[in-house]
């Protein structure tokens, strides 16, 4: 079986969406399927038609050019049309039992048009809805005529694909209530690669000393992009008050983004300064370092929609490293995290819910090695890559089947 995957973005780039797919490409070919891959044009402006990247070949889609290009309408339709164009040419050249587009839904238009053209059954995997994620970066509003329209381009794909894979629950749920079949929506879970995430370990007190953290005082952090819906500035607006119950107190934030400039700016209104570590961003093969100066990790989301629908990588990793954290009681946290087994779970948006929380886990650590056991067994369990990718063969083969069926 050949699938033509149809990819926002790729490796080498970083990020959870490039992770993940990277994970389903390499387990997809574990279990003897043939897997190609297009990106399209926000990848980047890519001279190369190709690039090989950690034993994968990414197809590149270029980015249109020209005034409009930058249009916020008229844009995304250029940036389809290019897709399509070197989706077609290139389904035509390898001849694809199947194409797999993943969201955004601008990847899966192309992917319905070629593969009404060339007689290829299309499937639709969403990790997360364009409307939400527009809403959630700002670009728009909740109930606007854009936000509406966007969200009619969702439904209209999800009702023309083959078959439709999501990532978790709380999506499944949505896309069936839009008049999927429920028989046709299937689950892919994030997962983790057991095999890149190794156990928790002393910290680097070279890294410790350079960060100015040598005081073995304890240690409260957070890894990851810095966008609104993570809920930091929650997190700082609880630091003093965790500061006056253990003075010694440090929070240590990794990563950068969007919001970065306003928690720094947050962190100095509040007097609080002194005792948060803005690393930046970091060399993903350090990531590690700094995890292992963290004692206690603190995942705060506020509750919008796109947390409470959306499952989160970060608290599988965390898990897989047999680490301990909070994190508040959204959807998507919910669906991954048995509160008081593998974490603890607070009210979102409530500043003395995670205080209390965070000083509970913090005077109960005489917990902590069965809650790092169980997170990790539920990782090797029920969330690894393995188990998860197993889910697309029984659709893959009804979808092929029933198009067998068609042509007969």
């Amino acid at each position: 079986m050949r699938i033509l995957h149809i990819l926002d973005h790729s490796l080498p780039l970083h990020s959870g969406y490039t992770f993940r797919t990277a994970n389903l490409l390499r387990e997809q070919r574990r279990l003897g399927w043939e897997t190609c891959h297009l990106t399209g044009p926000r990848h980047g402006n890519r001279r190369a038609d190709s690039e090989h990247c950690d034993g994968l070949e990414f197809h590149r889609t270029a980015p249109p050019r020209g005034a409009l290009a930058t249009h916020p309408v008229l844009g995304p339709w250029l940036e389809m049309r290019a897709t399509e164009q070197r989706l077609f040419e290139l389904a035509r050249h390898l001849l694809p039992d199947l194409l797999h587009a993943h969201s955004p839904v601008l990847d899966a238009f192309p992917a319905l048009r070629v593969g009404r053209r060339l007689g290829i059954p299309v499937v639709y995997e969403v990790r997360a809805f364009w409307e939400d994620a527009a809403v959630d970066h700002g670009t728009t509003v909740a109930g606007s005529l854009r936000y509406q329209a966007t969200r009619a381009l969702e439904t209209h794909a999800l009702r023309h694909a083959a078959h439709v894979f999501t990532i978790c629950e709380g999506l499944r749920g949505d896309i069936i209530a839009r008049g999927i079949p429920a028989q046709r929506v299937t689950v892919i879970p994030n997962a983790v690669d057991l095999e890149h995430f190794r156990p928790s370990a002393a910290p680097d007190p070279v890294l410790a000393r350079r960060l100015g953290l040598e005081d073995n005082g304890e240690v409260i952090g957070f890894v990851g992009s810095f966008y609104a819906y993570e809920g930091l500035d929650l997190l700082l607006e609880a630091l003093p008050r965790l500061l006056q119950q253990r003075p010694g107190l440090h929070l240590l934030l990794v990563g950068g983004g969007p919001q970065e400039a306003a928690l720094r700016a947050r962190a100095e209104q509040l007097g609080i300064a002194a005792a948060v570590r803005f690393t930046g961003r970091v060399p993903h093969q350090e990531v590690q370092r700094y995890y292992d100066l963290i004692d206690l990790l603190v995942y705060p989301r506020h509750a919008i929609r796109l947390t409470e629908l959306v499952t989160p990588l970060k608290p599988l990793e965390a898990m897989a490293q047999g680490r301990v954290f909070v994190a508040s009681d959204v959807g998507g946290h919910r669906e991954l995290i048995r509160d008081g087994e593998t974490g603890r779970l607070f009210r979102a948006g409530d500043v003395t819910a995670l205080v209390s929380t965070v000083e509970a886990m913090l005077k109960a650590r005489e917990h902590w090695p069965a809650m790092r056991a169980a997170g990790r067994r539920f990782v090797e369990q029920t969330r690894n890559w393995r188990v998860s990718v197993a889910h697309y063969g029984p659709a893959y083969t009804q979808v092929l089947e029933r198009r067998r069926g068609e042509r007969r």
